[in-house]
């Protein structure tokens, strides 16, 4: 346990001590301060201060000066588990009704004050809670707090039947484009039907089933706001560089008066249980068969909870786990694992296994061969390495987990609601460290061994003999409440002390300060770019090499990505799998990929064990085992992926985009995937000759960001210096075909619930400061914010989709323009009509000067969160050594964002929006689809991929 034990110490210098606590009588009348919470020492922790309002509202404050900027949360005990049988799906509904306006705030507003304000925002919904957030320049706080307070206070006033419909469609089309288009989609709500009693909370889907939401009106969904959203079933988080005292007072004066709602007990939790082992199975557009297991066990926090996660660890959570060993390495399965999610009320032990079908698929095999793992483990044990692999990696990831203020401030906002304690990170660290073998071994004899369980095959479509075992399961007819909520005792809307309608001003814009970069070489003239972060004690390396899919002929398409797999697996001392125990030991991550211009190697560290994980780097980057029992392993894993996407619309659409405007003969008109053909082609000398040409030294750059400094990071990374090997130049792009513009292609995906528009054309490539960084100015009130054109039209306005966009992609060498959207199979003719108004409107007579303003403030004032993760800070660097820019390039597109005219943009938009210069391509079921497209007066090709 001793590498436990340093790693919680080291740990604890992220978190500095708190400041003194606040007097009580300088607090703003009705507030309440409950507790203040600091950590010294070896304890860990995030500093805070509890507030409570009259009304019942919790307020939860955390100062972090790092960075300008705050992450506001408002999190509602409350989620689809509130909900009533039958009448399903009402808090995710309501996730999107919040958005949608209030008595001071007007319809689609929300987006827009956030947006042109330099935030993000969203929000989320599960079984158990609603949360809504945003990001945003540390002078917008004040006017979050008034968006926040009222949706929360004065939402219904401007609820209208229009709002519901169109919200309430927008779900649909959520519904269609994440569960019904998806492969697998609707195996979750099928499982759970099972899994759970009848009339369990979590026996239907939190997106509600069809037949839920179409029950549903108006006056449901007044009530169940009233009964759910007060103040009282809420806590409001802050976290970031805010003054404590003018936010509380802030505070008091936006959520004070918000009168309390209906008392909020918490839920009843018992005990999950099956009687018997339950066999379900459904067909599915799929390619691989799937089994799917799952026993239920406690629920979130019970005392057996964290010895449960170690138990699924350890039969599969990895390479170094039973199932991976069993079922993956010996080629039964694509893909297997083994998780144990937790909710509220239940959690549920889970196995999974993806059959290969060039071992037949036959999930009863599968179902055995999982079975004899559970035996396996039970005959094997738990070793010291089990215990310790899981606990250094779980403190680990609460470290990496608190590298922004966004990430301190969900972790304060989860633990509140459900804990009623914001302080619980010492404690779950606690309670994985003290887990012992023989708490694994009692909850395995408890919960796991000999237990019923249920037992679900997912087949493709007319291969029934594949499943498990006949069904022994039928949902039950479901039974429907008649009201949406229990009867309430609604209080009368409040007047505010105050004019509501006006907007807080912003404060004085924040002063941006970029990260202070160093640029050092190796002692092989390896360039690196670096910056020191102090909040946490990890470093994040990549090393770039520079080539990846580029380099290829387009028949070897697929093995820049085939090579780093095979980098991901043995080295020449040892197996993948000793490798993973390796690295998980450290609570480090190393892993090779490769995309279309580049490979790359992402490092994860805590910084007290990088030597040891830079050595591991070493072996796996200059010794590769590049075994021939991985290398078939490996490529029938692409292969059965391949087989797998081919069935994704939104995989299709992107690879004949691509074809249509690049060609078949230039690597751009290919996936960097490769094809079936291409990668059944591939053999392990085709694998090492690559490795060859791009894992050299003249090919890599490296980005560095952590707590350590320049020398001490160029010390580090010296261990690289003994790399050799010459830049390997690009070869010759093949000529691009003729664009032929002014069609529709249509690809035909059967049975499909959704249709995938792309419209677009051959553009410009990438530059920071030119035609391209201006072109992305004129299309943001386009398609590139959420509140744009494009989107309001085709989702707020109209319904279509759950989401519509246009946006610039841009490389070293070529680029693309690109519009899209998947839509309502039945509404594509009519969404594509849409798409073609709003680009031709705009083309013609651009932008408006409300537009240009919006732009330029929103853009502009996003750059206070350019900054702040590790990751971030490398984006911003790997851009300045990929393309030699001025280490100011930002500050230089800010100058322009801000200076730029309307008559430039809209010239852009006239040059770069001819839809005559653009293809139109549709997937969806043609024959649904095309009798109506044809009436658009386009010639239609079909695609065939």
């Amino acid at each position: 346990m001793k590498k436990w034990i340093l790693a919680a110490a080291v740990s604890a210098a992220l978190m500095g001590c708190a400041g003194q606590q606040q007097s009580e009588t300088s607090l703003p009348e009705g507030v309440t301060l409950v507790e203040t919470v600091s950590f010294s020492g070896e304890q860990v922790g995030i500093p805070y201060r509890k507030y409570q309002l009259a009304n019942g509202l919790t307020v939860i404050l955390h100062e972090d000066h790092s960075d300008p900027l705050v992450h506001v949360d408002v999190t509602y005990h409350v989620g689809s588990g509130r909900e009533l049988e039958g009448r399903s799906g009402f808090a995710h509904l309501f996730e999107h009704m919040m958005f949608q306006g209030s008595q001071n705030v007007g319809d689609e507003q929300h987006f827009k004050m956030v947006t042109e304000s330099g935030g993000t925002l969203n929000g989320t919904t599960n079984t158990d809670r609603t949360n809504y957030f945003e990001t945003v320049p540390n002078n917008q706080l004040e006017k979050m707090l008034w968006l926040e307070s009222d949706r929360m206070g004065f939402f219904l006033p401007a609820l209208t039947e229009e709002k519901f419909e169109v919200q309430r469609e927008t779900v649909k089309n959520e519904r269609a484009q994440r569960i019904d288009n998806r492969p697998y989609g609707r195996m979750g709500e099928r499982f759970n039907q099972a899994f759970y009693p009848q009339g369990h909370p979590y026996s239907w889907p939190v997106i509600g089933w069809p037949e839920d939401l179409n029950r549903a009106d108006v006056e449901d969904v007044k009530h169940f706001f009233q009964r759910w959203y007060g103040p009282n079933n809420a806590t409001l988080t802050i976290g970031g560089d805010f003054d404590e005292m003018q936010t509380l007072a802030w505070v008091n004066k936006y959520f004070g008066e918000i009168p309390a709602g209906p008392a909020v007990d918490a839920p009843v939790k018992e005990l999950v249980t099956l009687d018997e082992t339950r066999y379900l199975s459904m067909e599915d557009r799929v390619h691989l068969p799937l089994l799917r297991i799952g026993m239920p066990t406690v629920y979130a926090r019970h005392e057996d909870e964290a010895a449960l996660d170690l138990l699924s660890n350890i039969l599969g959570g990895g390479k170094t786990s039973l199932f991976y060993k069993n079922l993956v390495k010996d080629g039964l399965a694509v893909q297997a694992g083994v998780s144990h999610p937790c909710q509220e009320l239940a959690c549920q032990f889970s196995m999974y296994a993806l059959a290969n079908p060039a071992r037949g698929g036959n999930l009863a095999e599968l179902e055995q061969a999982m079975r004899d793992s559970i035996t396996e483990f039970e005959k094997r044990g738990v070793t010291d390495d089990d215990l310790e692999k899981v606990k250094v990696n779980f403190e680990a990831g609460t470290i990496f987990g608190l590298q922004s203020v966004q990430g301190k401030v969900a972790s304060l906002a989860f633990n509140e609601t459900f804990s009623d304690n914001p302080d619980m990170i010492g404690f779950d660290l606690a309670r994985y460290a003290n887990v012992t073998k023989e708490d694994v071994m009692r909850v395995f004899n408890k919960y796991i061994k000999d237990k019923p369980m249920v037992v679900m095959s997912v087949v493709p479509q007319g291969q029934t003999q594949l499943i498990a075992k006949a069904d022994n399961f039928v949902p039950p007819a479901e039974k429907v409440a008649s009201v949406a909520v229990e009867s309430l005792d609604i209080k009368p809307q409040i007047s505010s002390a105050f004019d509501r309608s006006i907007i807080p001003a912003a404060g004085a814009t924040p002063v941006l300060t970029m990260p202070e970069l160093w640029k050092g070489q190796l002692a092989n003239n390896i360039e690196v770019i670096g910056t020191q972060t102090t909040e946490t004690p990890t470093v994040e390396i990549v090393i770039y090499l520079n080539g990846g899919h580029r380099l290829l002929d387009v028949n070897q398409a697929g093995l820049a990505g085939m090579t780093a797999a095979m980098m991901n697996e043995s080295s020449q001392k040892r197996s993948s799998e000793e490798l993973t125990q390796a690295l998980e030991m450290l609570g480090s991550n190393v892993s090779f990929s490769a995309s279309g211009y580049q490979s790359q190697v992402k490092i994860s560290s805590l910084t007290a064990n990088l030597d040891k994980t830079m050595a591991i780097v070493q072996e796996k980057l200059f010794e590769p085992g590049f075994t021939a029992a991985d290398f078939e392993r490996v490529k029938q894993q692409k292969l059965q992926h391949l087989q797998r996407e081919l069935t994704e619309p939104n995989y299709l659409a992107s690879t004949a985009f691509s074809s249509l405007l690049y060609g078949e003969n230039s690597p751009f008109g290919v996936s960097s995937g490769g094809s079936l053909e291409t990668v059944s082609a591939m053999t392990l000398d085709d694998v090492k000759a690559f490795y060859k040409k791009q894992y050299t030294a003249g090919n890599a750059q490296i980005v560095a960001v952590g707590s350590l400094n320049e020398a001490q990071m160029l010390t580090k990374l010296a261990t690289l210096s003994s790399w050799k090997g010459a830049a390997t130049p690009l070869p010759k792009l093949a000529e691009l075909p003729k664009f032929e513009g002014g069609k529709i292609y249509i690809v035909d995906k059967p049975e499909a619930a959704q249709s995938v528009i792309k419209i677009g054309k051959r553009g410009l490539k990438f530059d920071a400061t030119g035609e391209f960084y201006k072109s992305y100015l004129m299309n943001y009130p386009l398609g590139g914010a959420f509140n744009s054109r494009i989107n309001l039209n085709l989702r707020e306005d109209k319904g279509y989709t759950y989401g519509a966009r246009s946006y610039f992609s841009g490389g070293p060498e070529l680029g693309f323009y690109q519009a899209t959207a998947s839509v309502r199979s039945d509404v594509t003719t009519k969404a594509l009509i849409e798409f073609i108004k709003e680009i031709n409107a705009f083309q013609e007579a651009g932008m408006t000067e409300k537009e240009l303003d919006f732009m330029k403030s929103s853009i502009s004032q996003s750059k206070a969160l350019d900054y702040e993760t590790p990751y971030q800070k490398a984006g911003l660097m790997r851009n300045i050594q990929r393309y030699n820019l001025d280490d100011n390039y930002s500050t230089q597109q800010t100058a322009i964002t801000n200076s730029i005219g309307l008559n430039e943009l809209n010239q852009l938009a006239k040059e770069q929006l001819n839809l005559d210069d653009m293809v139109i391509l549709v997937v969806g079921d043609r024959a649904k689809i095309e009798p109506e497209l044809s009436t658009l007066g386009y010639p239609i090709e079909i695609l065939q991929l």
